[in-house]
């Protein structure tokens, strides 16, 4: 049967809602309802979505979209808004419950009664006390209170500021709207049982998200099971040119949606979004927190792209297909895997003899930060930034870095191995302690400090008396321009390098670069101002008598 003109009118009105979506959060608000069409609009866009949008921007500037939304968009808003660890927050339910008030008192009643009658009983349960006049005639309560009409229930109100405004706003509308049926829900919000009123609210609550596409924990931990990236690895193909060091760049999910019709694009977002709920579900985020959901939905992208990209041979250009080929649930979980593969190959190294003591690896600091993230539930990429998060792997490029950086591992430990003979109890008790996070650079770079100084490594703190003489081996310039000295590097790398395997030597004269490029950074500006450095204020250089361990 030929659909009419109502049906096209409103595709192409969920068509225009999906591309303002598109828009920052602010942009695409104001875009919704500066139009004529502002309420059709606004209740043509995905319930989850408008919510993400308006939590993005503040509920208070945002109380006009939710004025315009419908009771069912409405109650989303807060099934995701109001509840936190399965237990409801009245506050916030009369916080949108304050936003949805407008000039039209109907449409006001009308979300009010579509969200479910025991959110709004624990609300009222919550927030207010009601005292039975014919029981005691005489209750004179501190605060505000509201008579009911009939005069049966003397209603105390438990808010403050506007919570206050709102909620008597709300009694009052009850009340005037059927004085009967509020009297009646006055009087079981009096006896029923606030446990079994959250349950059953939780109940329907958690039936809604469902429908939504939250799967429940099980279904959702699914997402992160291990498949094997090889079985799955695409035939080979002719090597690109330069276009496919381009495309080590692209998010393959785009690329992928660049060669799908609309229909098909239309059934991947439809998979985004189950995948990403699926996520929200298995990290134990609330589904209304939109931190955690910019979170997921970066990890859900980088994922699937990261698996496209395997799938595709690495050519973006075969993204379309790869994603035709298979479901974005077994793209997501080839990229997942790709990273769980590395993990393994870090927790293997953790037993090897020697890589680590106790939970302290045997490296520098980089290194044992990539390690750490990478031994995470859900495998991380180390960022070279002090006190950020690491972050999910993007691209197969990552990866072959990190399986570099896992061969840079095994090369330090060998190097730590040999300057310690073995014996590295009695180099902790050298410098006074146990080992921690961090001390084993420092450690390397008292023994670099000592072969630049006698040519010979040692694990031992550097005296303070020899300190002017380490830096006058090491710097040159001035504190605007400082320089490491191109013979104390050789100096000292060469004397380290005796002490190693010809293996381990080139990974030796990096690490050797590395810590004095950071004692330079650290140092070097203030010795060459002044000539001196107070040993008090050295943090990664090991002195004689300063505590370090």
């Amino acid at each position: 049967m030929a659909k009419g003109n109502g049906h096209d009118h409103g595709t192409a009105r969920a068509q225009l809602a999906r591309r303002l979506m598109q828009l920052a959060p602010r942009q695409r608000l104001d875009a919704l309802i500066e139009g004529a069409d502002a309420r059709g609009l606004v209740r043509a866009v995905p319930a989850e979505d408008l919510y993400l949008a308006i939590a993005e921007v503040g509920l208070a500037d945002a109380v006009e979209v939710v004025q315009l939304a419908s009771p069912e968009q409405f109650r989303t808003c807060v099934d995701l808004a109001a509840w936190k660890a399965n237990a409801l927050a009245p506050l916030q339910v009369l916080a949108w419950l304050r936003a949805a008030r407008g000039e039209d008192t109907g449409d006001f009643l009308r979300k009010v009664h579509f969200i479910d009658q025991e959110v709004l009983e624990i609300v009222l349960r919550s927030l207010t006390v009601m005292h039975d006049l014919e029981e005691n005639p005489d209750v004179n309560p501190p605060g505000v209170t509201m008579e009911t009409p009939e005069g049966r229930y003397l209603i105390e109100l438990k808010a403050e500021g506007l919570d206050l405004v709102a909620l008597k706003g709300l009694v009052s509308d009850l009340v005037a709207e059927n004085p009967l049926e509020a009297t009646r829900l006055f009087e079981a919000v009096r006896w029923e049982m606030p446990s079994e009123l959250e349950e059953i609210a939780l109940h329907f609550r958690s039936g809604r998200l469902a429908d939504l596409g939250f799967p429940d924990p099980a279904e959702a931990a699914e997402l992160f099971t291990y498949v094997d990236p090889e079985k799955l690895a695409p035939a080979p193909r002719p090597a690109p040119g330069p276009a496919l060091e381009a495309a080590r760049r692209v998010d393959f999910v785009e690329a992928a949606f660049q060669g799908l019709d609309s229909g098909e694009a239309e059934a991947l977002t439809q998979e985004l979004r189950y995948l990403v709920n699926s996520a929200l579900v298995a990290e134990r985020a609330e589904p209304g927190d939109p931190a955690a959901l910019r979170w997921v939905t970066e990890l859900t992208r980088d994922y699937l792209s990261l698996g496209l990209e395997h799938l595709s041979g690495g050519d973006s250009e075969f993204a379309t297909d790869a994603i035709r080929e298979h479901p974005a649930k077994k793209c997501f979980q080839v990229g997942f895997s790709l990273t769980v593969t590395l993990k393994r190959q870090a927790d293997r190294l953790g037993h090897v003899k020697g890589a680590r003591h106790g939970a302290v690896w045997w490296a520098l600091d980089d290194e044992a930060a990539a390690l750490e993230a990478l031994q995470r539930p859900r495998p991380m990429k180390a960022v070279k930034v002090e006190g950020a998060d690491p972050v999910p792997f993007r691209t197969r490029r990552e990866l072959a870095e990190a399986r570099q950086l896992l061969g840079r591992v095994e090369r330090q430990r060998e190097v730590f191995a040999a300057l310690s003979g073995g014996d590295w109890e009695a180099v902790l008790a050298r410098f006074g302690g146990v080992l921690t996070p961090g001390a084993p650079e420092r450690l390397f770079l008292a023994a670099a400090a000592w072969a630049l100084l006698d040519g010979e490594p040692r694990l031992s703190p550097v005296p303070e008396g020899r300190l002017v003489e380490l830096f006058e081996r090491l710097f040159e310039g001035d504190a605007a321009a400082p320089k490491l000295r191109p013979a104390a590097l050789e100096r000292s790398a060469k004397a380290i390098a005796a002490r190693v395997g010809a293996e381990a030597q080139p990974e030796a004269g990096l690490m050797v670069a590395r810590v004095f490029e950071r004692l330079l950074a650290e140092l070097g500006p203030a010795y060459l101002a002044e000539g001196r450095v107070d040993p008090k204020t050295i943090l990664s250089l090991p002195v004689a008598g300063q505590a370090f361990l």
